[in-house]
């Protein structure tokens, strides 16, 4: 049965039930410039493979929910939290009845903050958060979604600013459960552990403002005083990529952005995005974006302008 909050949301929903695709991705529609998008969720078609650039936010309330993200399959239940980020591939099974809320937030704007690159990894996977998985931080992070959509319906003058304040908090706190040793590096002792986070802390950063230079696993690993191999053990840990993975990360990430500037080549957003080559850039392009970057050009250009925000 459906609780009396639901109804509220359900009642007070502002979105058509309606979602647009096009060549595997979606086209958000946000309200009006705002760059969030939330509602209450109770259809049972499936929904096939796509992508989007917002970052997505699943919180089942009554049933299960099923995601596929990047070939890897959750299966939510109500309680449970999915955060699939910007980008990423992934399908949507829901059972014959239930509800969830869906959200769906544009961080672009946030994104450069100072800080945001020790975060950057964690959301770049898949997170399904429940209470056994995230004990320490579970709590305040659903009541922060929870608050997150008291906000954003009560459409109050500055409902838009006290979302992403609340946003912001929450990518905090996870920040910091991930950074206190709790999910990385929790083989160490506790001295090696803040040494650890530390240095990676540093060197995150400074990967986040240096991807598309000439920078190599040995140059990484001499920053922070460790063996190629310790380092490379120690990377995995931190941020579930391998090094050479997380650079070919951000530098498609960067040129996704280049390539709705329609006035560079292909030729020279692969060079500010980082890579060595033309055929390298179109290689690991086709391999992530299962497509290549000109097709990738071509379909943004066919995008509905009033349907998505620009950054």
């Amino acid at each position: 049965m459906k609780n009396e909050t639901i109804d509220f949301y359900t009642a007070n929903n502002d979105f058509s039930g309606e979602r647009v695709i096009r060549e595997n991705r979606e086209i958000v529609q946000h309200q009006g410039s705002y760059a969030i998008r939330i509602w209450c969720n109770n259809q049972d078609a499936p929904f096939d493979t796509h992508w989007h650039t917002d970052l997505e936010i699943i919180v089942p309330m009554e049933n299960w929910y099923e995601a596929v993200v990047e070939d890897e399959t959750f299966r939510l239940t109500p309680g449970d939290i999915m955060i699939i980020p910007s980008g990423a591939l992934h399908s949507l099974t829901a059972p014959d009845t239930g509800t969830r809320f869906i959200y769906l937030f544009d961080i672009s704007s946030i994104t450069s903050l100072h800080g945001f690159a020790e975060i950057a990894a964690l959301l770049s996977s898949p997170l399904h958060i429940t209470k056994t998985a995230f004990p320490r931080v579970y709590n305040d992070v659903y009541q922060t979604l929870a608050q997150i959509r008291t906000e954003y319906f009560s459409r109050s003058p500055l409902y838009e600013l006290s979302v992403f304040s609340l946003l912001i908090n929450l990518f905090v706190t996870l920040g910091k459960n991930h950074l206190n040793g709790m999910n990385a590096f929790s083989g160490s002792r506790t001295y090696k552990q803040q040494e650890y986070i530390s240095k990676f802390n540093s060197i995150m950063e400074y990967i986040d403002e240096h991807f598309t230079e000439d920078f190599r696993l040995d140059d990484a690993a001499a920053a922070t005083g460790f063996s190629k191999y310790h380092f490379s053990r120690l990377f995995k840990q931190y941020t579930g990529y391998t090094f050479c993975n997380y650079l070919l990360h951000l530098r498609i990430k960067a040129a996704e952005q280049l390539l709705e500037q329609p006035g560079l080549s292909i030729s020279e957003i692969a060079m500010r995005s980082g890579f060595p080559s033309i055929p390298t850039f179109n290689r690991v392009f086709r391999q992530q974006k299962h497509c290549s970057p000109s097709e990738y050009r071509e379909k943004n250009n066919k995008l509905n302008p009033f349907a998505i925000r620009r950054n």
